[in-house]
Formats: structure tokens, sequence, C-alpha cells
């Protein structure tokens, strides 16, 4: 249970420390060309691997730019992150793309959709009094 937290409580200081980094670190431009935010953290067990979900805001051409980018500075990343939590060994980083909101926007819109039929419905069918 213990080691439960630990690794949990490493989640949230590497997501804190990464965003940081993000934000006044990095120098790779194709990392500025949208809107990076880091949506979760995962870590293994014994603190060797690293997966950190982004959604990126960007135009869909430079999206796979972008994740291209954040790849590249993960080498830098992990040595400012075993450096700033005082790691033994710091976990190998992995970037992955959060599609969470694309696929929350597009059950919105059908959902959207299907309200819009079902008024249409309504309106056309005759009344029956």
């Amino acid at each position: 249970m213990a080691q439960g937290r630990r690794v949990e409580r490493v989640a949230a200081l590497i997501r804190r420390e990464v965003s940081e980094l993000l934000l006044n670190s990095i120098q790779d431009e194709r990392v500025h060309q949208g809107i990076v935010s880091i949506t979760q953290v995962e870590v293994s067990g014994d603190l060797q691997h690293c997966k950190i979900y982004v959604s990126i805001f960007a135009q869909s051409n430079s999206i796979n730019e972008v994740l291209s980018g954040l790849q590249s500075a993960s080498a830098f990343l992990k040595g400012e992150l075993g450096r700033r939590l005082q790691m033994r060994r710091a976990p190998e980083i992995i970037f992955k793309l959060d599609q969470g909101m694309e696929k929350g926007s597009s059950v919105l819109d059908l959902l959207g959709k299907l309200e819009n039929e079902r008024k249409e419905k309504i309106l056309r069918r005759p009344d029956k009094e």
C-alpha cells in the first residue's frame, strides 16, 4: 500500500515539474507551436518508466510535430527531473497523445445531432387531438 502512495506522489511531482519545464526551459520551437497540457502521468511501480499523456491544442497538421519535439526533449527532461526530484535514477519518459478531449467533443457532437433529429421528428408528427 505504501508503495502505491509513493508512486502516486512521484507521478504528481513529475507532472508539476514537467509542466514548469515545458513552460520555462524547453527551447524547441516545435513544442511551442501549440498549447500543451499534461492530462495524466503514469509511473511504473519500480519508478523506471513514465508515460506522460498530453493534450495538444494546435492545428491538426502540427500535432505530430509537437509530439516529436516533446519526445526529443525527453532526455533533457529526464536529467532535470533527476536533479529536481533528487532521484538516484530518473524514469524514462514517453509522451502519449491523450485523445480524450477529441473523443469527448465527438460524443457531444453526436448527442447534439441526435437531439436535433428527435426535435425534427416531433415537429413533423401530426397532432392527434
